[in-house]
């Protein structure tokens, strides 16, 4: 079996370097703005029909399940079962995150495979639980997600490290982010993004099966109406 060296993937995690900051300025200046529109606008007319698929929502990093409102109740419209994490705030990777996600599913009754979707943490969240879980799980779609490259190739891993009280590469479950769960996995990124370098979301080769390119902030991800309705066309690919 080819081996990768290690100086290519050491490169390649040198090249991933955190979003610069007049990005990460314009994603501070309009968090309250994408907040806003991500928990209470309107739901997006989609082109796609759910016809009553499961779809299990995780926020991301510090969000809850009012953050992701805006994408469950559009899909929620076209016919989709959209579902809301229902554990509050992501404060971050527990040890027992995975079980009680588990919990979830059968508190809200999803007795077939369901589509994940995650924003940034809570593709990674979604990733690994995939791999742990595949006989609930039918597809992963990750937004933003830091799946890829080097750990801290972004711009919130001190305050993640802070919050979470572990380092963002010594996770309490035993993980290898960038390997691919054994189900269909759909990453979206953005060249736009400032908090999470476009390589640690788009992923290599290998690790994805389908890296599609967005044009929105990293908190949009889950509020802009390009973003969704690319989301929903994923679910149903």
């Amino acid at each position: 079996m080819a081996t990768t060296p290690l100086s290519i993937l050491a490169a390649h995690e040198a090249r991933a370097t955190p979003p610069a900051l007049p990005l990460l300025a314009r994603e501070v200046a309009g968090f309250a703005y994408t907040r806003i529109r991500a928990t209470f606008a309107a739901p997006v007319p989609l082109d796609v029909i759910g016809r009553g698929k499961n779809v299990f929502v995780i926020p991301g990093f510090l969000a809850s399940d009012r953050t992701t409102a805006r994408l469950r109740r559009s899909l929620d419209q076209a016919g989709f079962r959209a579902h809301g994490w229902g554990l509050g705030r992501n404060g971050g990777v527990s040890p027992d995150l995975f079980e009680k996600i588990d919990l979830q599913f059968d508190r809200n009754e999803i007795d077939c495979p369901a589509t994940l979707v995650g924003w940034s943490l809570g593709g990674v969240i979604a990733r690994e639980y995939a791999k742990r879980s595949p006989h609930r799980v039918s597809r992963v779609i990750t937004l933003g997600s830091p799946f890829s490259a080097h750990p801290r190739a972004n711009n919130a891993w001190r305050v993640y490290e802070f919050v979470a009280g572990h380092k963002v590469d010594n996770p309490p479950v035993e993980a290898v982010l960038h390997e691919k769960p054994p189900v269909p996995t759909f990453a979206f990124w953005s060249a736009r993004d400032g908090v999470v370098a476009p390589e640690a979301a788009r992923g290599r080769i290998g690790e994805t099966d389908h890296a599609t390119e967005l044009e929105c902030s990293h908190m949009a991800f889950i509020a802009d109406p390009d973003s969704i309705r690319a989301i929903a066309r994923a679910i149903v690919a």
